[in-house]
């Protein structure tokens, strides 16, 4: 009851809000932009909901209820599998359905279309160079292909289990019941912190983590900021945490001079010491931008991965059973106190198996936003320029056609050749490809191995399998369970 109160609250006060911001934008923006459709081909079927706020809070109301691809679900069926046509965030859209969709999405990076972000992200993450969040994100993919492609991370294999070992001492052990999401949260964050900024000491991770929820729920707020907004917050929060990373980032610089800190170490290092094709380097503010949204990528994926793995395990005894089976294989296999290494991980088949159809089933990203930037045709629809065109990884993950039996858990479906292309994307597709997929993969089954290994367990609240998504699917409750530790 108290989770269905607050929904209602926080519903009637997006709606308020809602209304005033598209007001304001249709004032201010709406005037100025025209757009212009092919003449042979008609705009996609669909509605664009009510005035001002569209179809929003259908699509938001979707989320909350832990059904986010039931907005696109529903509207395929009524206008087209392929393509239909919307309002939402203020802005008309179209929403692209199915493998082809995604196929057609995915191929026509910076061709026809480019990733689309909320009007907020620029005051989140202002960039010095008065460059856009498109460009700077850009440059960053290029800067992390060599620092996260497969062998370079084989390096970092060890730390990433010696890190869980000391996770799960300092978290789980010794306690006969825990909150997963948080501890979760923790856990990918650590890491990343690690990894990413060479940042162990736990004070200053703790710095750097207590404003991160506040910031990672901003993202995709109404960009109002008037004070005491979830916005305004954020932005706050973001001046914080850069502030924090700043004073790592001029350590690093005199560590780097004194030959204390090594220039390739972790990605911090090579973007102080990598100049742009102009020979320019990047300043300490922009450095610390791209920093923060390492982390908050490296935080907040991940760790609902790690969540709703523990949910499934937790549900399914014989799924666990398959988990343990192969892990403790694993670690018979080893001598006493060595490191899980690559050869280890490339074991772990069934256990990737299991966590891709978690992914499956409580995708991490929902869906992401592309704009048109330039008049197209699809399907025998008319795409202008300008549109705001959405896909939707739930949506494909739970279609019957695609996935037989799509609410069922089956890892079987990864087993050989595994799903069609362009049907599970949970990490996106083609150029904008999640460049921290194999990374995501190591610490899931770094998570995994420590945790079978050690724990059976349950969940407090059996029937409880409610989840919202608000931007990323969470257990409303965070998942409490019992702890019953293996007695080897």
């Amino acid at each position: 009851m108290e989770v269905v109160t607050m929904i209602y609250f926080v519903s009637v006060i997006s709606l308020s809000v809602s209304i005033l911001f598209a007001f304001l934008f249709g004032l201010f923006f709406n005037n100025s932009k025209s757009s212009t459709t092919t003449a042979a081909d008609p705009l996609p079927p669909g509605k664009m909901g009510w005035p001002l706020v569209g179809e929003s809070l259908h699509f938001l109301w979707a989320g909350w209820k832990g059904h986010p691809e039931k907005f696109v679900l529903d509207r395929m069926a009524k206008y087209s599998s392929s393509v239909f046509r919307t309002h939402l965030v203020g802005e008309k859209a179209a929403v692209f359905g199915g493998a082809s969709g995604n196929k057609f999405l995915f191929s026509n990076e910076n061709k026809l279309v480019r990733v689309w972000f909320p009007s907020g992200i620029d005051r989140i993450f202002p960039s010095s160079t008065r460059s856009s969040s498109e460009e700077e994100g850009i440059k960053l993919r290029r800067m992390l292909h060599n620092f996260l492609k497969t062998e370079a991370l084989r390096r970092y294999i060890g730390k990433m289990d010696h890190m869980a070992q000391f996770h799960f001492a300092e978290g789980w052990e010794n306690k006969t019941q825990v909150v997963v999401l948080p501890l979760a949260k923790d856990y990918t964050f650590q890491l990343a912190c690690r990894l990413f900024a060479s940042v162990e000491d736990p004070q200053q991770v703790d710095r750097l983590s207590k404003p991160f929820n506040l910031l990672a729920s901003s993202l995709f707020a109404i960009p109002i900021d008037l004070p005491g907004t979830p916005f305004n917050k954020g932005i706050k929060a973001s001046k914080i945490v850069r502030q924090e990373l700043v004073s790592i980032i001029k350590q690093r610089t005199i560590d780097l001079a004194d030959a204390k800190a090594s220039p390739t170490q972790d990605i911090l290092s090579h973007m102080l010491l990598t100049c742009d094709e102009n020979g320019k380097f990047m300043q300490e503010f922009d450095i610390a931008d791209k920093i923060l949204g390492l982390l908050i990528g490296g935080r907040d994926s991940a760790s609902v991965a790690c969540t709703f793995i523990v949910k499934y395990l937790a549900e399914l005894p014989h799924i666990y059973d398959g988990v343990y089976n192969e892990q403790m294989d694993i670690l018979k296999s080893k001598a006493p106190g060595d490191s899980l290494n690559w050869e280890d991980l490339q074991k772990m088949k069934y256990s990737w198996n299991v966590a891709c159809e978690v992914m499956r089933l409580a995708t991490p990203v929902t869906g992401t936003f592309r704009e048109a930037i330039a008049d197209f045709s699809y399907k025998g629809y008319s795409i202008p320029k300008g549109f705001k065109l959405y896909w939707s990884a739930t949506a494909t993950h739970k279609n019957p056609e695609i996935f037989p039996e799509p609410e069922k858990f089956d890892p079987s479906r990864f087993q050989g050749a595994g799903p069609a292309p362009y049907t599970f994307v949970p990490f996106g597709g083609g150029p904008r490809m999640c460049p921290g997929l194999e990374y995501a993969r190591f610490e899931i089954l770094v998570f995994m191995h420590h945790l079978v290994k050690r724990f059976k367990f349950e969940k407090v609240i059996p029937n409880d399998s409610k989840f919202v998504v608000d931007p990323m699917p969470i257990p409303a409750k965070g998942l409490p369970i019992r702890l019953f530790p293996h007695q080897n």
